[in-house]
């Protein structure tokens, strides 16, 4: 049993969250670096470097320089000067724009920590308030990095109050820069008291030197100017927050804030640091019936989400299932509650974004990939033999819709396959509709329809059109009372939907008709998620 807490220990499982382009992949990357599983760091668009970002794996992410997939990886790592058992790093890069937010809000129901990352000219976006939300519902303890300090942008002491200000939560920052933009100097590291100076290089580890704050080296190495201001604000730094206490931060009252340039290293490895020290290992999972603990010796996992196509010479889907307690095995019998029956799996995967290998065992913490052929739904529970509902994976209402029309005839069977995956992936959601028996695609921001259509056209070799609907809102709608329920359909006959699970969804075509239609049925309960 010994083994299975050492195990839960060592693992550190997380998700990077943010705006878009405030440098999430970027950072993956230099995490990677130091992880030792790449010698040399990609980016994400660059003309002089031709790697590109390792997370960044489709086609289409190589284009356009943004993520649209949630990508899996994972490293042993082990700090210099530290003895026994490396910790294992579990990193999700997730999707910053808002248009794939719901891959991101996924994912963070996977992870125990988050790592939020802003850039220092622009300060707190839209997108990075929301996803701040989300961890705040669930708890998880949050790390803050401010990137970008080797450009020009705000007084770090400005960037800190906006972050109180605008996240609701308590700062406390764990290292400091010196200088800014071009007289961008380093980075002071307050929580093992010494400054690390580094050469700035973009795509390899160099190495450091250690330089005792008080000693006249300090100023020798950035100049007078820059120490005597490191020493001042260093001091009111100690003033005004408080000490860092790490229980704090785990129960996610604090939030400790690094500073750096993901791009030029520096302040990285100080953050990676820190992380897999003061991060929380997995912590327990709420299922319906009953806390589950990672130290429970019965496996129990679930799926929050699935990938169509990682590999394009094989048509297959890949399901992500997150080891919330036991020990996984492959070609172990498991329990697939949804659809009451036993499942094995010959050749479970471990990865590293599109590269991937078999995996014998997996602990708490682990994220493990399952071939799928159509069996699994996000958020699905598989057990050894428990009767247990993971909860907490809500689709949202989307705002955006048009109809689909395959475009070609002779390629219908590859349409209806591409679609089915795509939509079980969770990109988008899809109603058919009772009067017409359309499909209707109902997404969050505008990408998604392109992203559809590329992928269905370079993965699926089918092709689609777009065609307008007018609609304002599609809601779940339930009842208590049969026969109102019943009236409802009938009247509202044109306006009536399924999704994939035939549920009953009713499409409002402006706000108007969803506020009438909720003054006339009083017992009928409109939801704007599909979990209820």
């Amino acid at each position: 049993m010994a083994s299975i807490a050492n195990e839960i220990k060592r693992r550190r499982t997380f998700a990077i969250i943010s705006h878009p382009d405030a440098g999430k992949t970027t950072l993956t990357e230099k995490f990677l670096l130091f992880g030792g599983q790449i010698q040399v760091a990609g980016a994400v668009k660059n003309n002089k470097i031709r790697k590109t970002a390792t997370s960044d794996w489709m086609d289409i992410e190589k284009q356009r320089g943004i993520s649209v997939s949630t990508s899996v990886m994972e490293f042993d790592y082990l700090p210099e000067g530290q003895e026994g058992e490396p910790y294992k790093v579990n990193i999700l890069d997730t999707p910053g724009h808002q248009d794939f937010a719901e891959d991101t809000y996924r994912t963070l129901t996977a992870v125990d920590s988050a790592i939020i990352v802003v850039d220092s000219a622009k300060g707190v976006e839209a997108q990075t308030r929301k996803l701040m939300e989300v961890c705040r519902m669930r708890n998880t303890p949050v790390i803050i990095f401010i990137n970008k300090m080797d450009r020009e942008g705000r007084d770090p002491f400005d960037l800190l109050d906006e972050l109180e200000e605008e996240l609701q939560i308590h700062v406390r920052p764990l290292s400091w820069p010196i200088g800014q933009g071009a007289k961008f100097k380093g980075v002071y590291n307050i929580f093992e008291q010494q400054l690390n100076l580094f050469t700035p290089n973009k795509q390899r580890v160099t190495e450091k030197v250690a330089v005792d704050i008080n000693s006249n080296e300090l100023d020798t190495h950035v100049g007078e100017k820059e120490a005597e201001r490191l020493r001042d604000d260093l001091e009111l730094v100690d003033g005004v927050y408080p000490e860092f206490s790490v229980d704090s931060y785990r129960n996610a009252e604090v939030a400790p804030v690094f500073f750096g340039s993901a791009l030029n290293n520096f302040g990285v490895q100080e953050l990676l640091n820190c992380f897999v020290e003061i991060a929380p290992s997995p912590r327990p999972t709420k299922a319906e019936e009953h806390m589950v603990e990672p130290t429970d010796p019965k496996f129990t996992g679930f799926i929050f989400k699935i990938t169509a196509n990682i590999d394009p010479n094989h048509r297959s889907c890949i399901a992500f299932c997150k080891v919330c307690s036991g020990k996984f095995v492959r070609n172990a019998p498991y329990k697939h509650v949804r659809l009451d029956k036993t499942v094995r799996f010959s050749s479970p995967t471990q990865f590293m974004a599109q590269r991937k290998s078999t995996v014998d065992e997996a602990y708490p913490g682990d994220i493990v990939g399952l071939p799928d052929n159509g069996i699994f739904k996000i958020g699905d529970t598989l057990t050894e033999g428990e009767q247990l509902h993971f909860r907490g994976l809500p689709s949202f209402s989307p705002e955006l819709f048009k109809y689909i029309e395959n475009d070609d005839p002779m390629k219908s069977k590859q349409f209806q396959k591409g679609i089915e995956q795509l939509m079980n992936e969770g990109v988008a959601q899809m109603f058919v509709n009772q009067f017409n028996n359309r499909r209707i695609i109902g997404t969050v921001g505008q990408l998604q329809f392109e992203v559809i259509q590329y992928r269905l056209e370079h993965e699926y070799n089918a092709k689609c059109r777009w065609e307008p609907v007018h609609l304002y809102k599609a809601c779940w709608i339930e009842s208590d009372d049969a026969d109102e329920l019943d009236n409802f359909k009938k009247r509202k006959y044109q306006y009536m939907a399924k999704d994939i699970e035939g549920r009953d969804v009713f499409l409002a075509d402006s706000s108007y008709v969803l506020s009438m239609a909720e003054q006339d049925f009083k017992h009928i309960k409109f939801h704007f998620t599909s979990e209820f």
